[in-house]
């Protein structure tokens, strides 16, 4: 047996965004991989792993167990941050949730809105929605990623500012920085997307109705002529 969890590429990506001596709090935790991982590996000073069913904590307390981290691990049951807040967090960690979800968990919280504390994020769905909440609440994303594992995902960092700014539909969906930084996996997720709007448009030419949508089709035109410019770069 190992002495630390053995991260996903996913999770090992979203783990390095924790800053070092951070007290982290990891909402929807279910294994409390990540916090047993940093804390073995001396990187955080403690953590809270919370979540809203008891299961997820009955596995990560034989993880604790497992792996003898509990003693710098607090188990919690509580819904998203709800509670959290007493414990002081540094870093903030929810991961694998729908990116409406991951909204409502922090529109809940008011203690997030602190310059001091960092949101790291993981939408399995609907990333725009996450980017166009943060960016118009005083949240400014930082960082992020796109990782290819069983499937794309996309990690983000936040950190309140109180300023707020707007985002293209492209920067909403892909990320700013994710689109200023190239790479293979952005190409995979681009790709991806073409797919999903080519399919849509041909659905719409061939009903009898409704056969335009200018957003769609705009956005499909921007992520061809990105793709393009990205072929040229490799």
């Amino acid at each position: 047996m190992t002495d630390t969890p053995k991260l996903t590429k996913r999770l090992s990506v979203a783990a390095s965004y924790a800053r070092s001596g951070a007290f982290l709090a990891d909402i929807g935790t279910d294994h409390a991989y990540i916090p047993i991982y940093l804390f073995k590996k001396g990187k955080i000073r403690g953590a809270v792993a919370s979540d809203i069913n008891e299961g997820p904590l009955m596995r990560a307390r034989a993880n604790l167990l497992r792996y003898k981290a509990d003693g710098g691990i607090t188990l919690n049951l509580s819904n998203g941050l709800d509670g959290i807040e007493k414990f002081s967090p540094d870093d903030i960690l929810i991961l694998g949730m729908g990116g409406e979800l991951i909204c409502d968990i922090i529109s809940r919280a008011e203690f997030t809105k602190n310059k001091n504390i960092r949101l790291i994020l993981q939408p399995m769905t609907h990333p725009e929605i996450l980017r166009s909440f943060l960016s118009e609440n005083g949240y400014s994303i930082t960082d992020e990623a796109i990782i290819e594992e069983d499937k794309i995902y996309q990690v983000m960092v936040a950190t309140y500012t109180g300023e707020s700014c707007s985002l293209s539909p492209m920067e909403l969906l892909f990320g700013r920085l994710n689109l200023s930084q190239g790479g293979e996996a952005l190409v995979s997720l681009l790709k991806h997307h073409r797919e999903i709007l080519e399919a849509r448009q041909r659905g719409r030419q061939s009903a009898t109705a409704n056969a335009d949508n200018p957003y769609e089709d705009l956005l499909l035109s921007e992520i061809n002529k990105k793709l393009t410019d990205l072929t040229k770069e490799i």
